[in-house]
């Protein structure tokens, strides 16, 4: 059984799919881009700006399905360039506890929007 997780505290979907899934005791939760949810408006400042909003809208989604970070199991960051790696690794690990979640980051062709940071979570309690 699936049960889908939404809130309006983190953007809505921009296709046909769902902020979050939780089944089977996992939370599955869609990449999230820096769109800030309460004016819907793109953020694109600076990729420290992209990132705080990504991880805001992240912990939008957990907190609404009753997770957190240290729930975390798995994450996945997708770049528009690796040079922003060690930026958006900074800002990405001040969420984190020494409990710190399995990862892979990539850098892609192309991200929805134009955005340089897309990163999705998996947790489990």
């Amino acid at each position: 059984m699936k049960q889908i997780i939404e809130t309006a505290n983190a953007p809505a979907p921009i296709g046909p799919y769902n902020q979050a899934i939780l089944a089977n005791g996992f939370l599955y939760v869609s990449g999230q881009i820096p769109i800030n949810p309460a004016t819907n408006e793109l953020i694109t400042s600076s990729v420290e700006d992209e990132t705080k909003q990504v991880m805001e809208n992240l912990s939008a989604i957990l907190t609404e399905a009753g997770f957190g970070f240290d729930d975390v199991v798995k994450t996945t960051i997708f770049l528009s360039d690796m040079k922003l790696f060690p930026v958006v690794n900074e800002i990405y690990g001040t969420y984190f506890s020494s409990s710190y979640p399995a990862r892979e980051t990539v850098a892609v062709a192309g991200l929805p929007k134009g955005v340089n940071v897309e990163i999705s979570v998996i947790a489990t309690k």
